[in-house]
């Protein structure tokens, strides 16, 4: 966990003076706007996204993927978070270095682009953010190098390094430990229909974290032409099985962050109020469609309506918030602002099956311990999780590590604690930007 070594203006967090109510429309999914982005790079013809989002992680996936000799021109809409009418078209061509990609704290950008890059032809260099050296990177590298791709490291098993591509890659079986990240298995999965001989990913280490992310990959991989095989469907158990083909350009309009809509649903929740959010899927691969059950059970109700534009899912929160005992193991980027709701509850919490957050943008679990109880709070970690005791709550500074995550859990206490203020809230335009814009206008501030 480590705090920035530049201390950007504090943002007073808003009070709120009543219950909320208000209609928020949540920008793209970034989950699904990186991983489109990169089967469409890979494709044989051209194709299209609708409504991506326009983020700092999406922004730097677009430009990595620029910086290969991918086309992607950006039509319609100037918006910064990616309205309605906005697109962006895909072309792909040869994948080429020498090229240096900045991965910024992006997870999907340096997990997912290192494979893409062992089909590129020449070198391809990789660095971030300082905190993108310190987060886990040796699941890809290692799979690499047993699929015949050459990379320096150093030995590290993280940033920076340089994959040196070959313009092809053999593929074949792989054993991988996948337990302190997902986004090992999708980074391979993803990239495997253009190797020589597809992939077979074998999980062979602890439990799998956010598998719902897995199944977006391979439901997107489906989507384009992909012929994969899966435990979900009957496969082998931890074992996913790409065959090499080529893929199809699609029109694929993006779903809302339903994981970037939690902190709205938040404030229903905390409020007593009510927040309706446009365009949530019947079905959907996305891990924040667990903020159905979870909000429920912690005191809110929800239906979804249909609409003459689709669906919409409408909570109401009922004043009261109850504590929680759960597994957030599937889902875990739902942990801080889960950790903030419990933190005004009316009874203790128990959040487990986490302990790979320690492993994100910062260390999640170390950051919400320290920040709430700074603020008065009862947090203890646990082995995998939190153990959190409501108390009083006061005013005072809410750090965020360059975290978005920690940015918006800060902002949800503060709208029942007056005088939070959160430090560096700039942190949010990682995958929501204009979020200050946003809360302020829920809260007709």
């Amino acid at each position: 966990m480590t705090e920035s070594s530049v201390q950007p203006a504090l943002w007073p967090a808003p009070l709120a003076t009543g219950a909320v109510a208000a209609t928020v429309t949540v920008p793209g999914s970034k989950s699904v706007t990186n991983r489109a982005l990169v089967l469409a790079a890979l494709a044989a013809e051209p194709g299209w996204l609708r409504r991506p989002l326009r983020s700092r992680d999406t922004l730097l996936m677009a430009s990595a993927l620029r910086t290969l000799g991918v086309g992607i021109e950006e039509t319609v809409s100037s918006s910064t978070t990616g309205g309605a009418g906005e697109a962006w078209r895909i072309f792909p061509t040869g994948l080429h270095g020498p090229a240096t990609v900045d991965v910024g704290n992006a997870g999907t950008v340096m997990r997912f682009l290192p494979p893409v890059a062992a089909l590129a032809d020449g070198p391809v260099h990789f660095d971030g953010d300082p905190r993108s050296h310190e987060r886990p990177l040796n699941g890809v590298i290692d799979a690499l190098r047993v699929l015949g791709a050459r990379i320096d490291d150093d030995g590290r098993g993280a940033l920076p390094m340089t994959v040196h591509g070959g313009g092809a890659l053999d593929g074949g079986p792989v054993e991988i430990d996948a337990s302190s990240s997902s986004q090992f298995v999708s980074a391979l999965l993803l990239s495997a229909p253009r190797f020589n001989q597809g992939v077979e990913v074998r999980h062979v280490g602890g439990r799998l974290p956010s598998m719902p992310h897995i199944r977006m990959t391979v439901d997107m991989l489906r989507t384009v032409g992909a012929q994969v095989d899966e435990p979900e469907t009957g496969g082998e158990p931890n074992v996913w099985r790409v065959s090499p083909s080529a893929l199809l350009g699609r029109d694929l309009t993006v779903e809302p962050d339903l994981s970037n809509a939690q902190p709205f649903l938040a404030a229903a929740l905390v409020t007593g109020g009510r927040v309706t959010i446009p365009d949530w899927p019947e079905r959907t691969t996305q891990p924040g469609d667990a903020l159905r059950r979870i909000f429920t059970e912690m005191g809110g109700s929800c239906e979804l309506r249909t609409t003459p534009d689709g669906t919409a899912l409408v909570f109401t929160g009922s004043g009261r918030i109850h504590g929680i005992d759960v597994d957030l193991s599937e889902v875990g980027e739902l942990t801080p602002g889960i950790a903030a709701v419990a933190a005004l509850a009316d009874s203790p919490s128990t959040l487990r099956g986490v302990a790979h957050l320690r492993l994100h943008e910062t260390d999640r679990l170390a950051a919400l311990t320290k920040e709430i109880n700074e603020l008065g709070g009862d947090v203890t970690e646990t082995e995998d999780g939190l153990h959190i005791r409501p108390r009083p709550l006061h005013g005072g500074v809410f750090h965020t590590y360059d975290d978005h995550r920690m940015a918006t859990a800060g902002s949800i206490i503060g709208l029942a604690v007056d005088g939070v203020q959160i430090e560096n809230v700039a942190t949010t335009a990682k995958t929501l930007p204009d979020f200050p814009r946003m809360w302020t206008g829920m809260l007709g501030a």
